[in-house]
């Protein structure tokens, strides 16, 4: 398996374009995958620089909603003709708000009837590339979400609710490096890995994406030292084996103490930071 950020919050070289959002290009077997899309078409300019064909994606899957993740499917669709869109039911048909930084809404309002041929749509798990992609909702509630979702809200047509992130997916693969992809892990890294435990027959070696895992913003107060230490020591416990690769809507207080308990267990990710597994 190959792995290239094509977006993230951070890049390591300064021909690399960077926002708030993240997507990632990899290659298994016969197959290659564009994880998210990041929030504008940046991650289209960033893959030229980095020699990636997007013409030639086969899927795209969109781990969830929110703008950072899926505004540049919109500039995919133009410019690739085939790939399978997976997303979840839920993703499209409600509107998503923020109050972090002032009331704001956070999804995407885009027709994209003119694609719709090419969605697939999945509420609760569907499997790809006969096994070889399994796309799951995180149902595990085993663990504390994320404090950061407090400030996050969803519109599914009965007014403004908390957002309980029904249309947050989680991406496997189990026989290529055993990876998983959080997106923004808005159910929580615990309850994302618990998921896919408890639902698949297959061992997790790697994971990789945002674990939101906030740091402290004006009033708003999130996960504190002793919050991220228990974190940490659940997944230096229960996934001793398993190597996380952390970024976008992980804070520098969390990247820290994670780093100060996993070690060589966690390394960081950037903009155009690429890996073979």
């Amino acid at each position: 398996m190959k792995i290239t950020v094509l977006v993230d919050n951070r890049a390591s070289d300064v021909l690399l374009e960077t926002e708030h959002g993240l997507s990632i290009y990899l290659e298994i077997q016969n197959c290659k995958c564009l994880l998210d899309t990041g929030d504008t078409d940046l991650f289209i300019r960033n893959a030229a620089k980095l020699g990636v064909d997007l013409t030639d994606v086969d899927y795209v899957f969109i781990s969830h909603g929110h703008f950072d993740h899926l505004g540049g499917l919109p500039f995919f669709l133009k410019m690739n003709s085939k790939a399978k869109i997976v997303i979840s039911t839920f993703a499209l048909n409600q509107h998503f708000f923020s109050r972090r930084t002032g009331f704001r809404e956070i999804g995407v309002n885009v027709d994209l009837s003119e694609y719709m041929d090419r969605f697939v749509f999945v509420k609760r798990e569907a499997i790809f590339m006969n096994g070889s992609i399994r796309v799951l909702s995180a149902d595990s509630k085993k663990y504390p979400f994320p404090k950061g979702n407090s400030t996050l809200y969803k519109d599914a047509g009965k007014g403004l609710e908390q957002d309980d992130f029904n249309h947050e997916l989680i991406v496997f693969f189990p026989e290529d490096a055993g990876l998983v992809f959080t997106g923004c892990g808005h159910k929580g890294v615990l309850n994302i890995l618990d998921t896919v435990k408890e639902r698949t027959l297959f061992n997790v070696k790697n994971v990789i994406g945002g674990f939101h895992l906030l740091d402290n913003k004006g009033l708003h107060q999130f996960e504190d030292e002793n919050d991220l230490n228990e974190i940490a020591d659940v997944m230096r416990a229960e996934y001793k084996d398993v190597h996380f690769f952390c970024g976008h809507c992980t804070g520098e207080l969390a990247y820290s103490v994670l780093k100060e308990r996993l070690g060589d267990q966690l390394t960081p990710f950037y903009t155009g930071f690429t890996i073979d597994l």
